[in-house]
């Protein structure tokens, strides 16, 4: 009697302990069971490009089905089924199990994708050697065909003859009577 009510508790706790089990349906649960660490791993890039687009089928579905929920709950919209929706809970956690399924396989793609830690070496290298650089740096502005001007740096605004007239004809009459 103890050990048949021991694996009858053990089962009730694996499928307790795993409430997307709940939240899906078989092919659903089948497509997120591919996302898992030890299966995505020896999936072809070909195969992970057709899960994701079954995946993404499936969100957009969930989604889909969540907003009429949400329309039905607020009275916007007529009931889809025999009875209206009193709650989305389910629909949006079965939607965020799948945009995290979804996350596994965009990362496993993009691992995939992504270059080994030689590539980037080869490939840095490889720009290194291309590149020539000065072997002494440059001596600046030369006379190569004569003399060139200097760009002045002062502003090229002139003021007006009279002004620096009168203003040195000021100074002078200020210092003459200074000196007096």
């Amino acid at each position: 009697m103890m050990a048949n009510g021991g694996n009858a508790r053990e089962i009730v706790m694996t499928e307790q302990s795993n409430p997307e089990d709940r939240l899906l349906s078989l092919p659903e649960r089948e497509l997120v069971d591919q996302t898992r660490p030890p299966v995505i791993g020896g999936r072809s890039k070909e195969e992970l490009h057709a899960l994701a687009k079954r995946l993404r089928q499936a969100r957009d579905r969930a989604r889909r089905i969540g907003r009429q929920q949400t329309r039905e709950i607020r009275g916007k919209a007529d009931p889809k089924g025999a009875t209206p929706a009193r709650d989305n809970a389910g629909t949006e956690a079965k939607a965020q199990v799948l945009v995290e399924a979804l996350g596994r396989v965009t990362a496993a793609l993009r691992q995939l994708d992504a270059p080994t830690q030689a590539e980037v070496l080869r490939k840095a290298a490889a720009m290194k050697r291309s590149v020539t650089a000065p072997r002494h740096p440059s001596g600046g502005k030369t006379a190569s065909s004569g003399m060139q001007p200097k760009v002045s740096g002062r502003p090229t605004v002139k003021a007006d003859p009279r002004e620096v007239g009168r203003v040195s004809a000021a100074v002078k009459v200020a210092q003459a009577k200074r000196d007096r």
